[in-house]
């Protein structure tokens, strides 16, 4: 559809990654609504992790409400925790991936934040592997901005993170530095 519309369409690499997994942690960069809706239609079956306040928006919400997502609340940093850990391993059991955006809130093209925890921490307690995703959606589909600009978004998907025996923080570190290098060679600004 964005194709017709906006000239925008987009490549996918690594999708060898994820054929043989059962389920996964996705650890994505966020740039765009784009990812949000893409990365339903080209990962498996998934819940994602999102800020609860966007379930509170008419219509748009009410929807996102059906995909069982992860809500957590971003002020009680101790209960959204508890909630990711325990619903998301719920999640992970009954072959749902778990989607999450670690650096917490889209992030303009070549801008960087700090990585949250969550997802690496959920890897340590159940055991699954993560995925790192990098992507340039932001390239094309700017955050706050009505505007599309036509071209081709890359959608990167790296190897498996084993969580098995490790402590959330270098398997955090692991998804960051891939992302981080894939983001440099897909970014096209």
């Amino acid at each position: 559809m964005t194709k017709f519309f906006c000239g925008l369409g987009y490549e996918v690499e690594g999708l060898e990654h994820i054929k043989e997994l059962d389920a996964a942690i996705v650890l994505s960069k966020h740039q765009s609504a784009w990812e949000t809706l893409a990365l339903r239609h080209i990962l498996p079956p998934q819940t994602t992790l999102l800020k609860r306040s966007l379930l509170w928006m008419p219509l748009w919400g009410w929807a996102l409400a059906t995909l069982r997502p992860i809500a957590i609340d971003r002020e009680n940093q101790r209960a959204a925790m508890r909630k990711l850990l325990d619903q998301g391993t719920a999640c992970l059991q009954e072959g749902l991936w778990v989607v999450t955006f670690p650096e917490g809130t889209r992030t303009a093209p070549g801008e960087e934040k700090k990585f949250g925890a969550g997802g690496a921490m959920l890897a340590q307690k159940s055991g699954y592997p993560v995925i790192p995703v990098a992507l340039n959606a932001g390239e094309y589909w700017p955050r706050y901005s009505f505007l599309k600009y036509p071209g081709t978004i890359k959608v990167k998907i790296g190897p498996p993170i084993e969580s098995q025996g490790r402590k959330a923080a270098d398997i955090n570190a692991e998804a960051e530095a891939w992302i981080r290098q894939a983001m440099q060679d897909i970014s096209t600004r």
